[in-house]
This record gives C-alpha cells, sequence and structure tokens, in this order.
C-alpha cells in the first residue's frame, strides 16, 4: 500500500503540477523540473495570453479545492499569489 503524503508534501506537489499546467496552458513546452533550480526570473522568459492566464487561474482553483481540500475563497486567493509569484507576464496586457 502506498504511503499518505503529509499536507506539506500535498502542498509541493500542487506548486509542481501548477506550474506544470501553467506551460501546459501557455503553450510552452517546458516543466518545473527545467526550472526549478534556476534563481534568475524565469517566469518573465515565456509570455501567456490574459485569457490563458484566466483558464489558468480557473483550472488551479478546482485543483486546489478538490487535492488540498480548502474553501473556495481560500483556492482563490492561493491562485492569486501563484499568479503573482510564480505566473508568466501576460503578452496582451494593456494599460
Amino acid at each position: 500500500m502506498a504511503k499518505r503524503l503529509t499536507r506539506e508534501q500535498k502542498k509541493d506537489q500542487a506548486l509542481i503540477d501548477l506550474i506544470n499546467k501553467m506551460f501546459e496552458i501557455a503553450g510552452h513546452h517546458v516543466t518545473y523540473d527545467d526550472v526549478k533550480d534556476r534563481k534568475d526570473n524565469w517566469f518573465q522568459e515565456w509570455t501567456m495570453t490574459m485569457a490563458q492566464g484566466a483558464e489558468w487561474q480557473e483550472w488551479g482553483e478546482k485543483y486546489l479545492k478538490k487535492h488540498l481540500r480548502i474553501p473556495a475563497k481560500t483556492a482563490e486567493l492561493e491562485m492569486q499569489w501563484a499568479s503573482l509569484a510564480w505566473g508568466l507576464k501576460y503578452s496582451d496586457f494593456n494599460l
């Protein structure tokens, strides 16, 4: 029987899955393993559209609610933090 993951291990896996899905949605052939040891601003090398960002946000909220069993509002806030910390820059963002 497989050993159950701790809460911290689940959070770590969630981060990996979120970053991998972000690259997938944005259409980049990059994974978490490609960027995990980089100390530079790797998230500025690639872009995504605002629509792709919204799709990632929605996917991430559903993922976090299901896998971490957190409320919808908490999942929304966590995705906002994830986008701020590791999200790709938008290619079609106009001020």
